[in-house]
């Protein structure tokens, strides 16, 4: 079965890179936390917890603040610092997890939670949230997506950050052809084929075919089609009708309302072009933000949430969600699970946030003054916490799940626009995929 391959690479990363990290393992928690077959224990609330930073050197100046501003409140514990860059996280983690040497907290986002809760390494933290200050205070929204990540109904970790899919626009071009704001699916539509005079290479919008496509696509079809579940029972809904007339359109821009580009196109090409160009529209995430700001100035773009039905339901799929997970093994949980409420509580989620440039996700925080001087910061935290936003949770907890969003499946999208397969065949495809990956899941799971 895949799982025991995916166990076996584990294990052999970890005869690799078990030497190195035995190094840090004595720094963890009281007397130091074992693998996660540890129980670990509450300890005193005092003395030194590790915490592993999961995309170090990016992240460490805010961190150090936080942990400085911690460390003030609570001078009778010492945060251990440990940066881990992003590409390598997950096998630092999993080769812990097998050999020893977890931390007692640890940088844990959507895409890997559900393997590292599923081999154990995770404490529940439903009960802890229920009881602490932080309860009430985090988006419901994100909550569900952090707890369908993990795989079920559990939250593995106190979500801290998340990032939005953005529709950026032009708006000096909008005005000049005298569009209103993309903000409904039908309004996207008509910019995008208003603003296109291919023989002055202008085009209405940038369309991404290159590595990273497949979630903007999903985003695409879900948000037109109206569908807010990714599963009817066990059988996926991506290739539902809906769906597939959703998929039909929006592919039906490339090369009419595109550059021919685009189907090589991923997000740094895809930026870069938008930021130098005269196309309308991009779709995007919060992070290019400052490549907008320096490349057109803060007068001729807006970044706005991705479009809504016409009734002002806003569907979107879920995005990666950073966040913060307590480790079994640790042998002073009492003071881990006090730096991670700390670390979400508003002030130092709104620091984080402020210095990643993404939104917050401890309510009082997405309120502070800075979101509401970035308007596209503002207003993403605004649909995420809409009661009108209805959230399709991907899902992150199948094994297969990268594997199938990416290698599988990327160079058929770019067939797609290129017209050598329907959208239906695409989407039949992805879901025959998806619905085998989550019978074995499934099956896994007993």
């Amino acid at each position: 079965m895949k799982i025991n391959i995916r166990r076996s690479r584990r294990a052999a990363v970890a005869v690799v890179l078990g030497s190195a990290l035995a190094l840090t393992a004595t720094a963890c928690g009281d007397d130091g936390s074992g693998s996660a077959k540890s129980k670990g224990s509450e300890g005193s609330g005092k003395g030194e917890i590790t915490f592993w930073d999961n995309n170090g050197g990016v992240r460490t100046d805010v961190w150090k603040q936080i942990i400085a501003d911690f460390e003030k409140k609570y001078p009778d514990i010492k945060v251990n610092y440990v940066g881990i860059p992003a590409a390598s996280a997950q096998s630092k983690f999993d080769t812990a997890i097998q050999g020893g040497g977890l931390p007692d907290v640890g940088g844990v986002g959507t895409a890997v939670l559900a393997e590292i809760a599923a081999q154990g390494a995770l404490e529940p933290l439903d009960g802890r949230l229920a009881r602490s200050e932080l309860n009430g205070k985090l988006s419901e929204n994100v909550l569900g997506v952090s707890k369908a990540a993990g795989g079920g109904d559990t939250l593995y970790h106190v979500p801290t950050s998340v990032n939005n899919g953005t529709l950026w626009y032009r708006t000096d071009l909008f005005k000049k052809a005298g569009l209103d704001a993309p903000t409904t699916w039908g309004k996207f539509y008509e910019a995008a084929d208003k603003l296109t005079d291919q023989g002055k290479n202008a085009f209405g919008f940038t369309i991404r075919g290159g590595e990273g496509s497949i979630a903007p696509a999903l985003d695409a079809v879900y948000g037109q089609s109206g569908i807010t579940s990714f599963w009817d029972g066990d059988e996926t809904t991506v290739n539902d009708p809906k769906n597939v007339a959703a998929l039909e359109k929006y592919v039906a821009l490339y090369k009419k309302d595109t550059p021919s580009a685009d189907v090589n196109n991923d997000f740094t090409k895809m930026v870069a072009q938008w930021d130098s160009g005269t196309i309308g529209m991009l779709s995007h995430n919060l992070g290019s933000y400052q490549d907008h700001l320096k490349a057109l100035g803060k007068d001729k773009f807006r970044g706005v949430p991705n479009p809504t039905l016409d009734d002002g339901t806003r569907v979107q799929v879920s995005n990666p969600v950073d966040g913060l997970g307590l480790f079994k093994a640790s042998k002073n949980k009492a003071a881990a699970w006090k730096f991670i409420e700390f670390a979400a509580s508003a002030a130092e989620n709104s620091k984080f946030n402020e210095s990643a440039g993404q939104v917050p996700t401890n309510v009082d925080a997405a309120q502070d003054a800075w979101i509401q001087q970035a308007e596209p910061t503002k207003l993403a935290a605004e649909a995420l916490n809409g009661a009108d936003t209805k959230i399709v949770q991907l899902p992150y907890y199948l094994p297969d799940w990268n594997t199938i969003s990416k290698a599988d499946n990327e160079p058929n999208f770019q067939k797609v626009l290129l017209g050598k397969m329907s959208a239906k065949q695409f989407l039949d495809t992805l879901a025959d995929q998806l619905d085998k990956a989550q019978a074995e899941w499934k099956q896994n799971q007993g």
